[in-house]
């Protein structure tokens, strides 16, 4: 699409009136759906409520792995220089060890400034958390490895693996790579394919107001505020310590690279209204991979970096790790040393990776990191358990924004980043709640 089309489109979308804008729908369905859980927990906390938030994300996950496969093999396939994946991947992975690294740091920093969990008078249950502590077992760093490599190509499709159906990728849009003009054919139907996907999550995006508000509904339903309201004082910190992170961490990045971090976030305002409200950072990967490319970054670039940042540049899950670990230990009794605490930065290191987007699995990697650090502390977790759906939406905005900035860093090293579109979209010059027209960005 012409830039200069696109201008006038993006003038002619927001002259619409202000409820037809989907950002604002979702924010009203959040609202709605606290109000009506608050109002009637027993009733929000129905299956039925729930569903409407399950189903949405299911709906958009159901399309992800094509996304990711035509993206991808689209990306790759177009490349001149096969040697340009592998520095991609090379960059990407070097950014997000380290950029990992400052927010872990950063929950551990916040966490012994503030005292977080001292003076707590719960107890924990043991039994409460049995079946994430036998889960947390099985994380072994083999294992994982393993699990990387689908056991078929169709079975990765079919269980929505992130990593895997990338591997898959890449290896397919290496060998389209080297059929060189032979390929072209297909080249051209992998990459239409690709927007007939970004149309189906057009069409799904429409039920995102429904998605949001059974997902809030049932979440302040079935815990309600007595369980928000007793452990408020991490929930607080949580949330403070993420939005340092952002501000700061990721400002000073966006800053280094040439954006501003607070325009970011308005032109993903949509999207990151959808990931409060489901608390899944999954129910907009779709939609970021696609506004990425219409902000310049490019398709390969966007393939690669994405779905990878899913699994190993999840920052506010390693915030939540490193703040929640401090918490149980002083909040029972046990006062970790500096050389403990440079334990929990490693072991979290480890265990956040393959961690996926789907609301829940960073209780699951906190599991991991308290069995590792010591043992006597895992029982705790169930000291948080009530409250750990209400840091979720927390845990996967931040992942969600962290991986929109790592893909324009990672272009604007490659050189890959078109700076006249970057400005514009941030500028809001290009629409940004227009999903239904897919950029293919070469």
């Amino acid at each position: 699409m012409p830039l200069d089309a696109s201008k006038g489109d993006g003038e002619a979308r927001r002259r619409k009136p202000f409820y037809r804008h989907l950002y604002v729908q979702v924010l009203a369905a959040i609202a709605l759906g606290a109000l009506f859980g608050w109002l009637a927990p027993e009733t929000a906390a129905q299956d039925g409520v729930k569903a409407l938030g399950d189903g949405f994300v299911k709906l958009i996950k159901m399309a992800i792995a094509p996304i990711i496969f035509c993206t991808v093999v689209s990306g790759v396939a177009h490349i001149e220089d096969a040697r340009k994946v592998g520095r991609v991947g090379v960059k990407a992975l070097v950014y997000f060890e380290i950029v990992s690294t400052f927010a872990l740091a950063l929950g551990l920093l916040v966490g012994n400034l503030s005292q977080i969990g001292a003076g707590f008078a719960g107890k924990p249950d043991p039994q409460a958390i049995a079946k994430y502590t036998a889960l947390a077992e099985k994380r072994g760093g083999v294992d994982f490895l393993l699990d990387i490599i689908p056991d078929s190509a169709i079975g990765a499709f079919a269980k929505g693996d992130i990593l895997q159906v990338l591997l898959f990728s890449l290896l397919f849009g290496f060998a389209l790579l080297t059929l060189g003009e032979r390929g072209r054919a297909l080249r051209v139907i992998v990459d239409d394919i690709g927007r007939a996907m970004f149309g189906v999550i057009a069409i799904v995006m429409k039920a995102a107001p429904i998605g949001a508000f059974g997902a809030m509904a049932y979440t302040v339903g079935k815990y309600g505020s007595a369980a928000l309201l007793s452990l408020a004082g991490l929930i607080g910190a949580f949330y403070l310590t993420s939005a340092l992170f952002v501000v700061i961490v990721l400002g000073l990045i966006a800053r280094a690279v040439g954006f501003n971090i607070f325009r970011f976030l308005a032109y993903l305002r949509d999207e990151l209204l959808i990931v409060l409200g489901t608390s899944s950072s999954e129910s907009a990967l779709p939609a970021l991979m696609e506004k990425l490319q219409r902000l310049g970054c490019s398709k390969s670039v966007v393939g690669l970096v994405v779905p990878t940042g899913y699994s190993f540049n999840l920052d506010g899950t390693n915030i939540y790790m490193t703040l929640t670990t401090l918490f149980i230990a002083r909040a029972m009794g046990v006062e970790l040393d500096l050389t403990q605490q440079a334990t929990i930065l490693v072991v979290a290191m480890l265990t956040s990776k393959g961690a996926s987007g789907v609301s829940g699995a960073g209780f699951i990697t906190l599991a991991a990191t308290l069995s590792a650090v010591d043992p006597q502390l895992a029982p705790g977790m169930s000291l948080v358990l009530g409250v750990d759906k209400f840091m979720s939406e927390c845990r996967a905005l931040t992942n969600f924004i962290g991986n929109g900035v790592a893909a324009i860093v990672v272009a604007h090293w490659e050189g890959e980043l078109d700076r006249a579109r970057l400005a514009e979209g941030l500028a809001h010059k290009i629409d940004p709640s227009d999903v239904e027209t897919a950029v293919a960005t070469p």
